[in-house]
């Protein structure tokens, strides 16, 4: 069976190579770094270039057929032609907590297959976590061991929501949690919050406004690995090749009956 047919194959040289750009990124989050903007005003900084630096090559020695689509090389006008099956990778999910140093930043290696995200890894280097799935399995990983995960029935009360730190819409959010009894927000950066809803620390996470399909597609295969679903506000699942690999408004949950 080729590692494509079996997607869990592919972890553990995804799990390696987050790990290896998650210490590019450390060693450069150590240092005075400077910020940079890109053509849309958003930040970039050394550690975005170096840890893609590192993991493009590790995905072309992986899988050399399959195209690479990368935020800072799409930033930077090259993005290859998609079709059914490639690679989205974000280097340093959440660059403003990483210019906060607050930790909520993530490394994002996520594998899209006829529109869906089928194995993923997000590694949190400044945490020491790292979270992975494939083929209807998913796992964390800390200093204390490696354990499964899987989503959780959200409580008739008391579910907790989670919010971007750095996205806010308030309105939106206030009418998603008129549908809830009691809920518990929290608050958590980058792709975190799939991962929270997949190892069962969260019950939702609705996002509203503009984000790119690498911010989202690794943290996206976890979550599905560990019984979860992304959909858009009318119901239907968030599929990946879009135009300008640009989503629209989502809500992650655990699949209904999980």
């Amino acid at each position: 069976m080729s590692m494509l047919a079996d997607p869990v194959a592919l972890l553990p040289e995804l799990e390696r190579l987050a790990r290896l750009a998650g210490a590019a990124i450390l060693e450069v989050y150590a240092t005075d770094f400077t910020v940079e903007r890109k053509g849309d005003d958003s930040p970039v900084t050394e550690a975005d270039q170096k840890a893609e630096a590192l993991i493009l090559p590790g995905l072309k020695a992986l899988t050399p057929d399959i195209p690479v689509v990368a935020e800072e090389e799409a930033a930077a006008g090259r993005v290859p032609a998609v079709n059914g099956t490639f690679w989205l990778v974000d280097p340093l999910d959440g660059t403003k907590e990483f210019i906060k140093k607050n930790g909520e930043f993530t490394v994002n290696i996520g594998l899209i297959k006829d529109g869906v995200p089928t194995a993923g890894v997000v590694f949190a280097p400044a945490l020491g976590v790292l979270w992975s799935g494939a083929g209807g399995q998913a796992w964390r990983e800390d200093a204390s061991g490696r354990a499964a995960i899987a989503c959780r029935k959200a409580p008739a009360s008391g579910a907790v929501v989670l919010d971007s730190r750095s996205h806010r819409a308030p309105e939106k959010l206030t009418a998603f949690l008129a549908e809830l009894n009691e809920p518990c927000m929290e608050n958590a950066g980058s792709s975190l919050k799939f991962c929270k809803v997949a190892d069962a620390s969260a019950d939702f996470y609705p996002r509203f406004g503009p984000t790119s399909e690498w911010d989202t597609a690794a943290g996206h295969a976890v979550l599905a690995a560990a019984g979860g679903e992304v959909v858009t506000w009318d119901g239907r699942p968030l599929a990946y090749g879009k135009p300008k690999f640009l989503n629209t408004d989502f809500l992650a949950r655990a699949k209904a009956g999980h």
